[in-house]
């Protein structure tokens, strides 16, 4: 009997498995590090906030493992022996496989900061990371401040979780607006707005120089590059992006860049050997994507494509539509096509940007200048229907289309409120058309 072992138990590994055990009957192993059961890694700051238990991210049930017949192995993974198909483990034990599947993940990216190693340094994309969550920062009697240096999706994520607990929180963001590599300018500004709103001490174009150690080897302060300004604080999350989990393939035969090379297949440079996730790289980006994409979606279909290939029916990696959403403390946020930042979008590219007066809502729509073709929709506190946005860029709509039937796209119109009027008035005033 083939025997598949799938190095990681994240979203992408465990989507492989259910459905390669859909098609065959092939032995499947799973292996990590980092918990004996898959649970959801985006749902780790609603544990700590208290809307839920650990035990709630676990989508299945602990005896759906063996009644699918799924092993699971709960170790290190030290290397890789191609040549002999082994995977062997820090306690030197090995495991034989016929096709093994490099689904590690991300860990957070780290720059070289003194003192980054602290007690108290953390980032936030583990079951660990959670559980050092708790010791060091319980409340803020144990916990004064905490001190956040980069300013992503996940950085924003932490500073709403200290928040829930009354904890102060200074957030050091390198860029002069948060999030203006990606977002556009009215766009990030009003998240800059959102965040002071709920009392985070926000500092813009701000570097860290260091993170400075008590007498015991704990988190005291961190020092500013730029004024050299001290912050005392006890818990320092480094969330300045994340990087594929992969060192310990350094050694190995198999090809690596950044993460794991792959193929539109996802396949390595090495016969029976796969990656997918947020390690895996393709050679060739798709589209506009990245050749890293560190998303939970696309993880899961890279989990479902590459079981196809697995059980004899070869399918390449393709993931349609870019779209992902996330949160900004209370603010939704929706992203459907392109719509790129004013650092990185194409001389094409036009924008048209719409914003309610509560100043917590707000569209932008990007469009072809020329042949006003619609690219791509970003939605902050009004939710919109991802299918509806996926069908229009696939007919290659243009943007008066879009705007004319934007309630089409409502996500619940019964009991949404409705902000198409107001839109299309502006679209109208700003595009000059009677």
């Amino acid at each position: 009997m083939e025997h598949v072992v799938i190095i990681g138990n994240g979203i992408s590994g465990v989507t492989l498995a259910r459905h390669i055990r859909k098609q065959s009957e092939k032995k499947i192993t799973i292996i990590s590090s980092e918990s004996d059961y898959f649970f959801s890694r985006t749902a780790l700051m609603y544990v700590f906030m208290g809307h839920m238990k650990f035990e709630h991210t676990q989508p299945y049930e602990n005896w759906f493992w063996k009644k699918n017949r799924i092993d699971l192995k709960k170790a290190f993974v030290k290397n890789v022996d191609t040549d002999s198909k082994l995977v062997i483990f820090s306690s030197g034990e090995v495991l034989k496989y016929d096709k093994l599947v490099i689904a590690t993940g991300s860990k957070p990216s780290k720059f070289g900061w003194p003192g980054q190693d602290l007690k108290g340094v953390m980032g936030m994309y583990h079951k660990q990371d959670l559980e050092n969550l708790e010791k060091y920062a319980p409340n803020n009697q144990i916990c004064k401040r905490a001190v956040i240096v980069g300013g992503g999706l996940i950085g924003i994520e932490l500073a709403e979780m200290l928040h829930s607990r009354n904890i102060p929180v200074t957030f050091l963001v390198r860029e002069d607006s948060f999030w203006n590599g990606v977002l556009p300018q009215g766009e990030s500004a009003m998240i800059n707005r959102h965040i002071k709103n709920n009392h985070i001490d926000l500092r813009l174009s701000t570097n860290l120089k260091s993170i400075n150690a008590d007498e015991n080897g704990f988190v005291k302060s961190v020092t500013i590059e730029n004024t050299g300004e001290e912050i005392a604080c006890n818990v320092v999350g480094l969330t300045a992006g994340v990087s594929p989990n992969v060192d310990f393939l350094k050694s190995s035969k198999i090809e690596l860049g950044r993460g794991v090379k792959v193929n539109r297949f996802l396949e390595t440079n090495i016969k029976d050997v796969y990656a997918i996730g947020d390690c895996a790289e393709q050679h060739e980006a798709i589209g506009k994507r990245r050749p890293i994409e560190a998303v939970w979606y696309t993880g899961r279909m890279m989990g479902e494509t590459l079981a196809q290939t697995i059980c004899g029916n070869p399918m390449q990696y393709n993931p349609g539509h870019w779209f992902n959403s996330a949160k900004f403390f209370a603010i939704e946020y929706q992203t459907y096509g392109w719509v790129f930042s004013e650092k990185m979008k194409s001389q094409f590219e036009e924008h048209f940007h719409w914003k309610h007066k509560d100043d917590t809502k707000c569209i932008t729509v990007a469009y072809h200048k020329e042949t006003k073709k619609f690219l791509g929709i970003n939605t902050f506190g009004i939710r919109m229907r991802h299918e509806t946005f996926d069908k229009w860029l696939t007919e290659q709509r243009e943007i008066d289309y879009v705007i004319q039937h934007l309630s089409e796209a409502n996500f619940d119109p019964e009991f949404y409120k409705h902000y198409e009027r107001e839109i299309l008035e502006a679209y109208n005033h700003q595009l000059q058309i009677v």
